[in-house]
């Protein structure tokens, strides 16, 4: 059911046949099948590379490493994330409605900020890996095993589990009917300003501070290792060793700027979003997909630029891992 406005606007609601219902957005059919359609791409995208980065490390044997072990783990949080998270959000940004249901709105913010939380856990820890891989190489395969990876990860999703449940519980969030509400076709996500501030603090300032410190002390001492090797390397000319040299020190420059450049892109915008926007507002909803963008770009820079993943999703898309003994494949470049 459709009105009019003193100025001859036709207003849309969410639910026309109830007097509390939400006013809704009003958008030509164009505008919502071009919103639909980029919405949905990215999504399929994001659930279809996550799940090319699952089955590899589920099926081949040889990349069960402690560290690909945990980007296993983070690819199943990013296709949860691809393949609920943003087709919920989408509707949300499109319809400007809330059609799910009450026991849903209620259960909804629980899995949205699990997976989220969850997501940047495991950037944290893969920092940590690769920190131990380049400063302590020497102690790194003893200390960092396949059953401390495992251990580390449920460590993750626990603490996310724990935290996120008593965040929302506190506030009232949860299996509360009475939570408050403008009108029907609404779901809002209230949080009291005090935890506001102590999460923004506990999930992004923390966090943030951690991957830049351990990243920055990765890149100088890559660097400085790099310039041992050319040093003591006889064999080929200085300048050569100086363009090796300048080469490492880019290539470790350029992955270090691609990841945090990535993890500030998404999580800068919606950390001020939080303080600064209403929760059911237009612009926060757009900041949060940012913030979701980062699991349409994780496979891309945590999987894709490792030269195995070329070779195993060649084998998943030809249906060779459907061989006996495919899980044994050499997938490493010799």
């Amino acid at each position: 059911m459709e009105y009019y406005d003193d100025k001859y606007d036709i207003i849309e609601y969410c639910f026309p046949q109830s007097n509390l219902s939400c006013t809704r957005k009003a958008r030509t059919r164009s505008e919502f099948v071009v919103m639909y359609v980029f919405f949905s791409s990215i999504s399929v995208f994001t659930v279809f590379v996550n799940l090319l980065v699952i089955i590899s490390i589920s099926h081949f044997k040889q990349l069960q490493t402690p560290t690909n072990l945990f980007i296993l783990s983070m690819a199943v949080t990013d296709l949860l994330i691809g393949g609920i998270l943003m087709p919920v959000e989408s509707m949300r940004l499109v319809e400007s409605c809330w059609f799910l249901g009450e026991s849903l709105c209620n259960f909804y913010p629980a899995v949205m900020t699990i997976l989220v939380s969850a997501s940047l856990g495991h950037l944290v820890f893969i920092a940590v890996d690769r920190y131990l891989a380049v400063c302590e190489p020497l102690f790194y395969a003893s200390t960092m095993t396949v059953g401390k990876s495992v251990t580390c990860i449920v460590i993750c999703w626990l603490s996310s589990v724990l935290y996120n449940l008593t965040l929302l519980n506190v506030n009232g969030n949860m299996n509360n009917p009475h939570r408050q509400s403008n009108c029907v076709g609404e779901c809002l996500l209230i949080i009291d300003f005090t935890w506001t501030m102590s999460d923004v603090v506990i999930s992004f300032i923390l966090p943030c501070s951690i991957l830049f410190t351990l990243y920055l002390i990765i890149f100088f001492v890559a660097r400085n290792q790099a310039r041992v090797i050319n040093a003591q390397s006889e064999s080929i000319s200085n300048n050569a060793k100086c363009v090796i040299s300048k080469s490492s020190d880019r290539k470790a420059a350029k992955t270090l700027g691609i990841v945090i450049f990535v993890y500030l892109l998404g999580w800068i915008p919606y950390n001020i979003s939080i303080l600064t926007v209403e929760s059911d507002s237009v612009a926060a909803y757009v900041l949060s997909w940012l913030l979701y963008m980062n699991s349409f770009v994780n496979p891309i820079i945590y999987a894709l630029f490792y030269p195995w993943f070329k070779v195993s999703v060649r084998y998943i898309v030809t249906l060779k891992i459907l061989h006996t003994s495919s899980s044994h494949l050499n997938l490493l470049p010799s």
